[in-house]
This record gives C-alpha cells, structure tokens and sequence, in this order.
C-alpha cells in the first residue's frame, strides 16, 4: 500500500438511502449517513486486498461536509484516496460526486487492525 492508491465505491440512491428513511432529516433525499457510509467504504477497500486475511480497517475520524442533495435514482459515487500511512493510521481524503458534481467531500482516517483481537475487546 502507497500514498495515492485510490479506490470508488457507487450506489444509486434508493429509499432506504434516503434522510426520510434513515431518520437524519425528513426529506426523500440522499442521507448524509448513506453519502459517509460510501465515503468509509470507498477507503476501506483502498487497502482491503493488502492486508493480511486477519486484519482489516476500522474508521475512528470523519470531518465531512456534504454540499447538495441527490434525489432518489441518482446514481453516486464516492472516492478516496491515501493521503497518509503513520504505522497503523491511515489517512483518506475522500469525495463523494452526482456526475461531474461534488455532492460531499472531506477526510476519513482508519486504524489497521487485527479482528479476533478487535473483537475480543468488544464484549
């Protein structure tokens, strides 16, 4: 894993995407949840297939902004590139686009973890 590699994850917007939906606001647009969540897993699969099958990712920082709505039936896409790897902190700045359109932009950061230890820890 290097500085630069990038990944996209895409969606089209459904209702169960939606703020209405979600309970974030009361509109029948893309939630600002549903836009992090694309964002988050556009970063976790940046790295994904050069970790070790017992390590993975989990996402401890967001700063988000999310800029315009996306109806229902707009097709999203969100990217994120590595900005910074500090041992097992990795940084992202990701950006969430409607077509040519920025809808959300910001930056994620993500710890490498191993799972079973990960889990052990949550009970």
């Amino acid at each position: 894993m290097q500085t630069g590699d990038k990944y996209v994850s895409r969606m089209t917007v459904n209702d169960s995407h939606t703020a209405q939906t979600i309970g974030s606001g009361d509109m029948p647009v893309l939630a600002t949840p549903a836009m992090v969540a694309l964002m988050e897993n556009a970063a976790m699969n940046v790295v994904a297939a050069q970790l070790p099958s017992d390590s993975t990712t989990v996402g401890t920082e967001l700063t988000i902004s999310h800029l315009k709505a996306s109806p229902i039936g707009a097709a999203i896409e969100a990217e994120a590139t590595l900005t910074a790897i500090d041992g097992r902190k990795l940084s992202f700045d990701v950006v969430a686009r409607q077509g040519e359109t920025i809808i959300g932009k910001g930056t994620h950061v993500r710890y490498i973890v191993e799972r079973e230890r990960f889990m052990a820890k949550c009970k």
